[in-house]
């Protein structure tokens, strides 16, 4: 057999099995926030409720503690019915957690009362705790971070400077404290391979800032499988010409591939361009708060897009549609990386130079993606299975697109989700690409 001939049912197998290793936009995320006061330091770690229950089999519901408020967010006490689990949490807690000094060595964390955080993404416990060991509050500190990633091997552990004395970024404190600014910013990222980091509280915060926001943006189109799929199909018509005039069915005899690597790029760049201009407008628009639309409707649009551009594909809708669907709909998919700031509230004096870096991150996402496919597509394009694969592999976008917006126009979580979910996983560990 030759190796053209399982191309074919790898890409279809692709199409389908791809978009389920992880729901689109879930967080994926954990969160260590620090506080550093003058003469203390205090923090919290925020862990999903989902998160939580799987790593320690806890038997919850994650449904019965949704947030109750229509928008918003929804903070309030540990509930009780979260009580008598929560020993087991601040266990996990402490044993994931370690956090040392150059000058004083461990600073074991001394719990607070916790809390608890329902936003539209998912509820967070919050394991609130204060430093001990502490003299004097430290210039550095070496954080060993090791929260989910054996549960979940695409987890971020995010740092976030909610308060720094040192550093001038000013909150305001429970004891009523004026402040001159109410500020939040990350400055790492933890994954898998990266569990150690020395958090400097003397400066060069801005610029670990703005690294880890480029990271995170490259992160979220990785695992923003809805992205990843709109842009594909963007990418499958970019080498071929269809035949048909606007309006008709394009079957699989209906293409012809193009002459010129040069034209065809240049056309997909054009594309992708209307999209990163739309997306960086509502992007901005709705970090900073000017536009403000329900996930669930944002969501259920992106995946809406992909339908439609995978449906372009087979019957056009319009003379080179894609650009107007690559703008339209990109303004969608910009509200959708935008809820990854905006619902962890990193909303602050630091907001342009986040938006800046976390945008940067999602364009270098997006250009290792075409980087990778385009080639791949443009030597496919004279094979006698490539117009199969633009007809068939939009079908499939199709279904999925439905898929998901059932999921996520009526908030239901399917079993096909998490039963494909840990099947992909399993086999991008083998072959050790997570």
């Amino acid at each position: 057999m030759r190796i053209k001939d399982l191309l074919l049912p790898f890409a279809i197998w692709a199409f389908i099995a791809l978009p389920f290793h992880v729901n689109a936009h879930k967080p994926d995320q954990t969160y260590i926030y620090f506080k550093v006061y003058k003469n203390s330091v205090e923090g919290t770690v925020e862990i999903d409720i989902k998160d939580l229950n799987e790593a320690l089999n806890l038997g919850l519901n994650p449904d019965d503690f949704k947030r109750v408020t229509d928008d918003g967010e929804d903070r309030k006490a540990l509930p009780e019915a979260l009580r008598p689990y929560y020993s087991q949490i601040e266990a996990y807690v402490k044993e994931r957690v370690k956090i040392s000094s150059p000058e004083f060595g461990e600073h074991p964390m001394e719990f607070t009362e916790p809390g608890m955080l329902a936003i539209e993404n998912g509820t967070y416990i919050h394991t609130n705790y204060t430093l001990g060991n502490m003299a004097q509050v430290p210039e550095k500190f070496d954080i060993r971070y090791d929260v989910m990633f054996d549960v979940d091997p695409i987890q971020t552990g995010h740092v976030v400077i909610g308060h720094d004395f040192k550093a001038g970024v000013i909150q305001m404190k429970k004891t009523g404290l004026l402040s001159t600014a109410e500020d939040e910013m990350i400055v790492y990222v933890f994954d898998r391979k990266k569990r150690d980091f020395q958090l400097d509280l003397t400066g060069n915060s801005m610029w670990q800032g703005f690294i880890a926001m480029v990271g995170l943006g490259r992160h979220h189109i990785f695992i923003g499988t809805d992205h990843i799929l709109f842009l594909v199909a963007l990418l499958l018509p970019a080498v071929v010409r269809r035949r048909r005039e606007q309006g008709e069915l394009a079957t699989t005899s209906d293409w012809q591939p193009v002459d010129s690597f040069k034209d065809a790029f240049f056309y997909i760049l054009k594309i992708v361009t209307l999209f990163t201009i739309a997306h960086s407008i509502t992007l901005s628009l709705a970090a900073l708060g000017v536009i403000n639309l329900s996930s669930r409707i944002v969501e259920s649009i992106i995946a809406v897009s992909i339908a439609l551009a995978a449906f372009h594909n087979i019957r056009p809708l319009t003379n080179r549609g894609e650009s107007i669907i690559a703008f339209v709909f990109g303004l969608f998919h910009g509200m959708g990386f935008a809820s990854v700031m905006g619902e962890k509230g990193l909303n602050n004096e630091f907001m342009t130079l986040s938006l800046f870096g976390f945008n940067i991150g999602v364009e270098f996402g997006q250009i290792l993606i075409i980087l990778v496919i385009f080639p791949i597509l443009f030597l496919l394009r004279k094979t006698s299975f490539y117009p199969k694969l633009i007809f068939w592999g939009s079908i499939a976008l199709i279904i999925i697109a439905f898929y998901w917006v059932f999921e996520r126009l009526f908030e239901i979580d399917l079993p096909v989700d998490d039963f494909i979910s840990k099947y992909w996983r399993k086999v991008m560990l083998k072959l050790g690409i997570w």
